[in-house]
């Protein structure tokens, strides 16, 4: 194999596929990307870790076909250090990869496996039904949910995200245990139905391909990723970037059972003031709960903590409420997490009683929801 290719798009790439490449793993052709002549004048990366594959192409200039796997680290590495312009990409007969800048004495040689020993990559099967979702739209649902998967990873079915669409409505839905975060959108248009449950390493690659789509498609109204669903996997494609996930094989919580129908008590908080106030009186709680107490009373909410080890806090804002007096545990980061995935100024928390779980909406979007399990204190 011999091309040429330009340094930015390369190094651009092989950071992508680096992110994916598995590091530790007792199989080496892992930590490996593929790169394979793939038509005149292109050429395709791939990397995978046997549960996530992303593969994307690049122009090149082909001076003679072929496939070689390097070292993902390594070659990012390099392509790192070479200076801007053409690099040049040759392969001997023994796989050694040797990359050299164009106009400059700089050059690397890499010591490579025939790209016939790279894995092959799952593809859906041709006529597989696709769908397109605006990328701005899977952008919020992953932003809005995302914190709440839980990242214990011997616990598959909550170690995802749920992906599902009934109609015209797209929703994720993501729970760790101690929390649950809901985010749905109508897409006007969209039949049918399915559901999937996307690993959280999966969900982190999603968001990266998603700002590469954006990337690429600046001038583009509505850029969109293309989503098939094919056997134990599926895929995602933008921006001539195409990921393929293991879909994680377990059942997700009913979710709808942990979400309270009915809440006694309403309080309207502007978000802002209510999330410095949390933050700043946390620093006082506990390291191992993280946990502070809020203290509601007519017209006003009043945030303490306590730690034998560090003191204590507290803060007091005014706040839209005039029920009972409720004191509730909570952990100071839940609250946190769903603060900074809302925009808007006021947050309406919903309560009940100390040990029940509360609710928290933006104050004029129904869309949004995020519940939060309380905790002695």
């Amino acid at each position: 194999m011999e091309l040429t290719v330009a340094r930015k798009d390369l190094l651009r790439l092989v950071t992508r596929m680096q992110g994916v490449a598995e590091r530790k793993t007792p199989l080496p052709i892992l930590t490996n990307v593929l790169l394979v002549v793939d038509g005149p004048s292109t050429l395709r990366l791939a990397a995978t870790d046997l549960n996530l594959a992303l593969s994307a192409r690049m122009a090149a200039v082909v001076l003679k076909p072929g496939s070689v796997a390097v070292p993902a680290k390594d070659l990012a590495e390099r392509v790192k250090m070479m200076p801007e312009g053409p690099v040049h990409i040759a392969t001997l007969d023994n796989s050694m990869t040797t990359l050299k800048a164009s106009g400059s004495a700089r050059r690397f040689t890499l010591r490579g496996v025939q790209g016939e020993d790279f894995p092959q990559l799952p593809t859906p099967l041709e006529g597989t039904p696709t769908v397109a979702l605006d990328v701005d739209v899977l952008q919020e649902l992953i932003a809005k949910t995302h914190f709440s998967i839980s990242p214990d990873e011997t616990r598959a079915h909550l170690n995802s995200a749920l992906f599902e669409w009934e109609g015209e409505v797209v929703r994720m839905v993501t729970t760790d245990g101690h929390r649950l975060s809901k985010m749905e959108v109508s897409v006007p248009g969209r039949q049918g139905s399915d559901r999937m449950l996307i690993p959280l390493k999966g969900i982190h690659e999603l968001r990266r391909l998603c700002d590469d789509v954006l990337a690429e498609g600046k001038n583009d109204a509505k850029p969109q990723i293309q989503i098939t669903q094919a056997g134990p996997s599926a895929f995602f494609q933008g921006a001539g970037i195409s990921l393929s996930v293991k879909l994680v094989d377990a059942q997700f919580p009913p979710y709808g059972q942990v979400i309270p129908r009915m809440n006694e008590k309403q309080v309207r908080i502007p978000r802002g003031p209510f999330a410095e106030a949390l933050r700043a009186v946390s620093i006082a709680a506990s390291e191992r709960t993280g946990g502070v107490k809020l203290t509601f009373a007519p017209g006003a909410l009043r945030i303490t903590t306590e730690s034998p080890e560090t003191g204590e806090g507290f803060d007091e804002l005014s706040v839209d409420y005039d029920g009972p007096t409720v004191v509730i545990g909570f952990n100071a980061k839940y609250f946190l997490d769903v603060l900074g995935a809302i925009s808007e100024d006021e947050i309406i928390l919903q309560l009940s009683r100390e040990l029940d779980p509360a609710v928290v909406r933006p104050a004029s979007e129904r869309q949004y929801l995020s519940v939060i399990m309380p905790m002695r204190i």
